[in-house]
């Protein structure tokens, strides 16, 4: 893939992201997760890092930023997700996909909670705080891997319908053309 699409389909990403966050929507029903896996695995590393974070930083600018310790745990927690989907892009199969997408969904789920119960005043800060705290967000996964699946087979449905047109048409044009 050529720089010119690469930046074409990180703007939109990016655009789609932003929009999505800032429309009215359940709770960490968002595509941001999905970005970072579909970048990491179509547009490499680099894009699987940069656009995460910066669909984060221009969504907050609107949305508003919170504790930086816990942003940094759900940015960098985008940034695992990204990484992930640039290692398992060689096992690429619709099974694969689905368990990278939940996988995603349970290490946000993980990373930010703990999180929150670390560097929040809400939760006693011992193992039953703890238990509480990812107790008390479960209704949040549910909606994260709700999110995570459909933006992820949106994305990912989206590309390979596109790259599979696209090969069909250069077919028949050169089909075409040797005829």
């Amino acid at each position: 893939m050529d720089k010119k699409t690469k930046f074409i389909i990180s703007a939109i990403l990016i655009i789609l992201g932003v929009t999505c966050r800032l429309l009215p929507h359940m709770w960490n029903f968002a595509p941001v997760a999905a970005i970072a896996l579909f970048s990491g695995f179509y547009l490499g590393r680099r894009y699987a890092i940069v656009l995460p974070v910066a669909t984060m930083l221009i969504g907050d600018l609107f949305i508003g930023f919170y504790d930086v310790k816990v942003m940094l745990a759900v940015y960098g927690s985008f940034i695992l997700i990204g990484l992930l989907g640039s290692l398992v892009k060689k096992y690429k199969s619709l099974e694969t996909v689905a368990a990278t997408s939940l996988i995603a969904s349970v290490l946000f789920y993980l990373v930010t909670n703990y999180a929150v119960w670390q560097f929040s005043p809400w939760y006693a800060k011992d193992f039953a705080g703890l238990i509480h705290c990812y107790t008390l967000a479960l209704p949040f996964l549910r909606n994260t891997m709700l999110g995570d699946l459909f933006y992820v087979s949106a994305l990912f449905g989206a590309y390979e319908g596109v790259t599979l047109w696209a090969r069909s048409s250069k077919l028949k044009v050169l089909s075409a053309i040797n005829n």
